[in-house]
């Protein structure tokens, strides 16, 4: 593979992310230069959400860098040191924009699993508390655009990742409703269960 995934995607984001030349970019997306100053003139690929090719592994940031020093160099796509094979899995690997996953898997918890904490959904999705706070009050900047989406299928955790932190919230929510029941039985008059109640 000789250019990156999704490249339209890839050349907004480096546009957007970099001083790289639209040669430079042009190059490594195989896009025609045009194409690229479309971009940057937002003319073209308007509605597409720029994908980090650093987060998903095709380049690094020391690539970037020594691309940018030098307007002649190409960027070299990083080699795939994972086999195919081990990725079947859907461990990390996401071949979307994770930016533009987290918000609809943050959606997707909220409304199918209530009972998680802020924590509990970081920790799952890996996103920070005023994320999803943003989200639980639809004030998020993109509101109208989040589709809820279950985040087993976009491959950011796994299934059994969810079924735990599911289980345990589970597990604190019967803690905290027996020590509820228990306090209101403590609270209520020994009384009445005696010769008023017959």
């Amino acid at each position: 593979m000789n250019q990156p995934l999704m490249p339209l995607a890839t050349a907004v984001w480096l546009v957007e992310n970099t001083s790289l030349s639209f040669k430079q970019i042009a190059e490594f997306c195989d896009l025609h230069e045009l194409e690229v100053q479309g971009i940057a003139d937002e003319q073209v690929a308007t509605n597409i959400v720029g994908l980090d090719p650093v987060a998903n592994g095709q380049l690094t940031w020391q690539e970037i860098e020594r691309c940018q020093k030098d307007s002649s160099a190409r960027l070299q796509l990083k080699k795939d040191e994972v086999p195919a094979k081990a990725r079947a899995g859907g461990a990390r690997y996401t071949p979307v924009s994770k930016r533009q996953d987290k918000p609809d898997a943050i959606a997707w918890l909220l409304r199918h699993h209530p009972e998680l904490t802020d924590a509990q959904i970081g920790r799952l999705v890996g996103t920070t508390k005023p994320t999803i706070e943003s989200i639980r009050n639809r004030t998020h900047w993109n509101m109208s655009n989040i589709k809820p989406i279950d985040p087993v299928v976009l491959g950011l955790c796994k299934q059994t990742e969810l079924d735990l932190e599911v289980e345990k919230a589970a597990a604190r929510l019967a803690a905290k409703e027996k020590s509820v029941e228990e306090k209101s039985v403590e609270e209520g008059a020994p009384e009445e269960s005696g010769d008023n109640a017959e």
